[in-house]
C-alpha cells in the first residue's frame, strides 16, 4: 500500500459515522448489509448516510452492488487488511515485547479461527 491510500482510508475512517458504517460492516462479513438496513441501524438521515458511504467507497474500503432495488454495501476486507499490513510494517523494530499487546488484540477478535474438535 501506498502512503496516499493509506491517508485516504485513514482519513475516510476519521469521522464518528463512517467509522460506525465500517465497523458494521466489518461484522457482517462479505455478505454486507442493504444501505436502507444501514441507515435503520445507525439512525442515521438518508442524505448523511449516502454521504458517508460514498467517501469510504471512494477511499477503497467498501464495495457496492444492486440486488433487485436494494444497494448492498460490504467491506473489502483485502483493503483493510492492506491499511493493518502498512500500519504494521516494520513495527516494533525488532522489539516484539513491544507487539505483545497487538497480538493478543488479534487473538481475541473474531477473525481468529478456532482450531478443530478432533472427534
Amino acid at each position: 500500500m501506498e502512503i496516499k491510500s493509506a491517508i485516504a482510508s485513514l482519513s475516510a475512517l476519521a469521522h464518528e459515522g463512517r467509522l460506525a458504517t465500517f465497523r458494521m460492516l466489518v461484522q457482517a462479513g462479505p455478505n454486507g448489509i442493504a444501505a436502507g438496513e444501514i441507515a435503520r441501524r445507525l439512525d442515521a438521515p438518508p442524505n448523511t448516510l449516502s454521504a458517508n458511504l460514498k467517501v469510504l467507497t471512494h477511499a477503497g474500503l467498501l464495495e457496492s452492488r444492486r440486488e433487485g432495488r436494494s444497494i448492498i454495501y460490504s467491506a473489502r476486507f483485502d483493503q483493510m487488511s492492506q491499511l493493518l499490513g502498512y500500519l504494521m510494517e516494520d513495527c516494533c523494530a525488532g522489539s516484539p515485547e513491544i507487539c505483545a499487546p497487538l497480538a493478543e488484540v488479534l487473538a481475541r477478535t473474531a477473525c481468529c479461527v478456532p482450531e478443530p474438535l478432533h472427534a
